[in-house]
């Protein structure tokens, strides 16, 4: 008998081996993220003489919302060179050199122009690096196994494990020490996931990852150059027409961006729909997406402004100091991840137990909803019962967190599995950008609804958002029957 042949299959917390190098992969990428992200909109407002580059806070608000937008906008081309040209396990690594760049770039006292040198590279390199990463993933599970559900809720894991070690370690030294200092951090983070990805990636990853899915044909490439040449030459008529009229302001700027981000998932979900690539069955389960990704966009511009509207709430209006305890601004940063790592557990255990018969994926995203509308509803109290001048408990924003969260792990982790089991064989990470773009969309409203948020306006400001998103959870919840009809068999 071939012992060969009944060898055990490795495993990892009981997943496919490849979710090892994935998941610390990722984990290292979100430490040197969100490290920086913890940091920056103080970076931007504090004072010149504080080590800051003395930016209003509104106007840091606004680029922190775009920054995000442009971020997960940026995956669209990610697909694009994962399924045409590179595969993805080569333009992720690509990307994870171009994020360490531009951390590098961050950490040097080089004002404004580094700021805006190092958004590039990041969001470029983050553009080139998540969607893939996610798609390897999708990669390591057939598409009946009832794993996959519960692996990316383990991958989310690895996510948060940086993202809460960041704000505790490049956050307390960027603002008690030297902001470039703990921007370096960041970049020292994003190394040590370079060499955990392509160390043990040759060892676990799927040899699929190597290749293209789609690889571009000769006759292609003169019409991918007219199309690049076209678009350039478009922005840059809208510039110099910008210009001309007055108009070429940081302010406006974001606004082009903004209409930009939301209009590219629609001509997304036009290429898909009317591609000859794809099938019947798969033009269904593509306009079952649709719901699916405006109620996911909704519920990242609630969660993303825990990087804008919630910090400026607790640097504004939280008491940091609560007898022994000195907390920062940037700490609360932590809530996010925390939470989802508490959460993963019994949610983890939750679906896997329930197996084929829990929620479908339409009922998960309507519950989600809710939840995130309610963390804002609970926002609104503090101001409604102790007005909006004095400081509060920080205990607000940690209920807050605590709501929002439940959202998120009912929402960003099944978000990633079903778009990989609605994807069009021909869009497979192409499609995984559409998932990033719910977070782009989400964000590029959030950089005009920030501008809306004072002390002033703090309770009708919390109230209107939290309403609506409850609101829409409900109607996603009333269109669940026809969503489940048209997904045509995908749980």
């Amino acid at each position: 008998m071939d012992d060969n042949a009944q060898k055990p299959e490795k495993t990892f917390f009981g997943q496919p081996r490849g979710l090892r190098t994935l998941f610390f992969t990722e984990m290292w990428e979100r430490f040197s993220y969100y490290g920086m992200r913890a940091l920056l909109i103080y970076y931007m407002y504090y004072s010149v003489a504080k080590g800051g580059l003395g930016f209003d806070q509104v106007t840091a608000a606004s680029i922190m919302s775009i920054y995000s937008a442009l971020v997960y906008v940026s995956s669209v081309l990610g697909g694009f060179l994962s399924d045409r040209v590179w595969g993805s396990r080569k333009t992720v690594f690509y990307g994870g050199i171009l994020i360490m760049l531009g951390h590098i770039v961050l950490s040097t006292p080089f004002g404004a122009g580094a700021l805006f040198i190092s958004i590039a590279l990041i969001v470029i390199g983050t553009g080139l690096l998540k969607p893939n990463v996610s798609d390897m993933v999708g990669q390591l599970y057939a598409p009946d196994d009832t794993r996959r559900d519960a692996g990316f809720s383990v991958f989310v894991f690895g996510i948060n494990l940086g993202s809460l070690i960041a704000p505790i370690l490049v956050g307390r030294i960027g603002l008690q020490v030297n902001f470039h200092l703990g921007f370096s951090l960041a970049a020292i983070g994003m190394f040590f996931g370079l060499l955990q990805y392509y160390f043990d990636g040759r060892k676990n990853l799927n040899a699929a990852s190597l290749y293209p899915t789609d690889p571009l044909e000769p006759k292609d490439y003169k019409k991918l150059v007219q199309r690049v040449a076209l678009g350039i030459v478009g922005l840059a008529l809208i510039i110099v027409l910008m210009y001309l009229m007055n108009m070429l302001t940081l302010d406006n700027i974001i606004n082009l961006i903004s209409i930009l981000v939301i209009l590219t998932p629609v001509v997304y979900f036009i290429l898909m729909l009317t591609s000859e690539k794809t099938s019947s069955t798969e033009r269904s389960r593509v306009r079952a997406y649709v719901p699916l990704f405006l109620a996911a966009a909704l519920f990242w511009a609630i969660e993303e402004q825990g990087s804008a509207v919630l910090a400026l709430f607790a640097a504004n209006r939280v008491n940091l100091n609560i007898g022994f305890m000195n907390l920062q601004a940037s700490d609360f940063q932590l809530l996010n991840p925390l939470f989802i790592m508490l959460y993963t557990t019994p949610f983890v255990f939750l679906w896997t137990r329930w197996g084929k018969k829990q929620p479908s994926s339409p009922t998960k995203f309507a519950v989600g909803l809710v939840f995130a509308g309610a963390s804002y509803l609970f926002m609104a109290l503090p101001g409604s019962l102790f007005g909006t001048g004095g400081k509060v408990s920080p205990l607000w924003l940690v209920g807050s967190w605590a709501l929002v969260e439940i959202g998120e792990m009912l929402i960003s982790p099944i978000g990633l599995s079903v778009t990989t089991k609605l994807a069009p064989k021909a869009f497979t990470s192409q499609m995984m950008s559409m998932w990033f773009l719910t977070d782009a969309v989400g964000s590029a409203l959030n950089a005009q609804i920030v501008r809306f948020y004072s002390n002033k306006t703090e309770v009708p400001y919390f109230a209107i958002i939290g309403i609506a998103s409850v609101l829409l959870g409900v109607i996603l919840f009333a269109m669940v029957p026809w969503i489940k009809r048209s997904m045509k068999g995908v749980l």
